[in-house]
């Protein structure tokens, strides 16, 4: 497993990428059908939205784009994972919203929501670490990271309690687990990094022709 997980062949880090991109967009089907709150994310475009008077995809949209330009100080760089982050999350999460029905008992509300919380951290860390590129959203917390030289669960939770009180305070609505959402996608995060042998600088990656020797993980 460790050797899938770690290999640099091409056609692995597609599947990484692929399963991780269609895990991430099932887990927020998985939490909206929880019905618990939104994640901070969803929090600032349902803000945003009501503020501007815009749907929400158009909101959605524009935080991408607006994101996206706060890579440049960073100096990240997007790779194709951007692009089928940016196409497909969207697609794989409406498909999760017609598989899982919609709960009324509390009990599976919570199992749903956390659930997909679970999941959505193992998947980040499943396709940024392909090395091609992560999201609009995980790849300002990944150059973040590597310009502050702060932790992965200190960064994002930052990231996410800061786009919640943003989200609010223009209107988003947010509940129980946007809270929970917000204290503990990083730390979850940092653990799935570690659990996947994940690379959060995939622009410093070997090129195939480079010794293949030089990306396998220390120890």
């Amino acid at each position: 497993m460790r050797t899938f997980l770690t290999s640099r062949a091409l056609p692995v880090r597609h599947v990484r990428l692929y399963l991780g991109i269609f895990a991430y967009g099932f887990s927020i089907a998985m939490m909206l059908r929880g019905q618990l709150g939104s994640a901070p994310w969803d929090v600032l475009g349902q803000g945003a939205s009501r503020l501007s008077g815009l749907s929400f995809g158009v909101t959605t949209i524009l935080v991408s784009i607006v994101v996206l330009l706060l890579w440049i100080p960073l100096r990240q760089r997007p790779g194709w994972g951007t692009v089928a982050n940016a196409l497909l999350v969207g697609v794989f999460a409406d498909v999760g919203l017609v598989i899982l029905p919609k709960p009324e008992e509390l009990l599976w509300q919570i199992l749903l929501f956390t659930g997909g919380l679970l999941l959505l951290a193992l998947a980040t860390a499943l396709y940024i670490g392909a090395g091609m590129g992560p999201g609009p959203r995980d790849g300002l917390m990944t150059g973040l990271v590597r310009v502050t030289g702060k932790p992965v669960w200190m960064i994002r939770t930052g990231l996410e309690l800061s786009l919640v009180a943003a989200g609010w305070a223009m209107g988003g609505l947010a509940g129980i687990g946007t809270l929970v959402f917000a204290l503990t996608i990083g730390p979850l995060i940092q653990l799935a990094v570690r659990i996947l042998y994940a690379d959060l600088e995939p622009q410093r990656r070997p090129r195939p022709e480079e010794d293949v020797s030089a990306s396998q993980p220390p120890g």
